[in-house]
């Protein structure tokens, strides 16, 4: 994590890994799969992220294949990987991390990852997501408010309307966020 707690690129692969098992049991994969397809629908190609091995998800502990008697054994594509108690204990640590702005492609990720998997966190932490998600929205549009008051006029105003506009409603879905989970 960055000193700020919020993702670098692979813990936001590793969440989407670690989230998918919380689920429940795959295959490796099909695991691969998922996570390659989730991933590129949402940033698009990138090698920063897709970089992450499910083999290291094995070898820290935070997940298992069953059938393989060790960390160091290769897995084939049908083994099963289910999370451990560490790797449901990192979940949730990653989950609960913070996100860097929210328009770059990494923090899209991550806030798509927190939707996807907000059901699987407890009650309370849940409510803290959809508040902490819902003032970052406030810091962000406080941010482009201060910069539309310096710019009165032109295309730069036009566009920061806009874009104070979209924050505006994704700031309202965040706050009834709380009223949905």
């Amino acid at each position: 994590m960055y000193r700020d707690n919020t993702l670098i690129p692979a813990e936001a692969v590793r969440l989407a890994a670690l989230g998918s098992l919380v689920e429940g049991g795959k295959p490796y994969g099909a695991l691969a799969r998922e996570i390659r397809f989730f991933v590129a629908r949402i940033v698009g190609p990138s090698l920063d992220m897709l970089g992450t091995s499910l083999e290291l998800l094995r070898h820290e502990g935070l997940i298992v294949a069953e059938g393989v008697a060790d960390s160091a054994s290769t897995v084939d594509d049908d083994a099963r990987l289910a999370a451990t108690a560490e790797g449901r204990a990192a979940f949730r640590t990653l989950m609960t991390s913070n996100v860097r702005g929210l328009t770059s492609d990494l923090s899209r990720l991550v806030i798509a990852l927190k939707m996807r998997f907000l059901p699987l966190l407890d009650a309370e932490d849940r409510h803290e997501q959809a508040e902490f998600l819902a003032e970052a929205c406030e810091t962000e549009l406080t941010r482009l408010r201060d910069l539309r008051a310096a710019y009165g006029a032109g295309f730069l105003a036009a566009w920061l309307d806009r874009e104070i506009a979209e924050l505006s409603q994704r700031h309202a879905w965040f706050r009834d966020l709380d009223n949905r989970i």
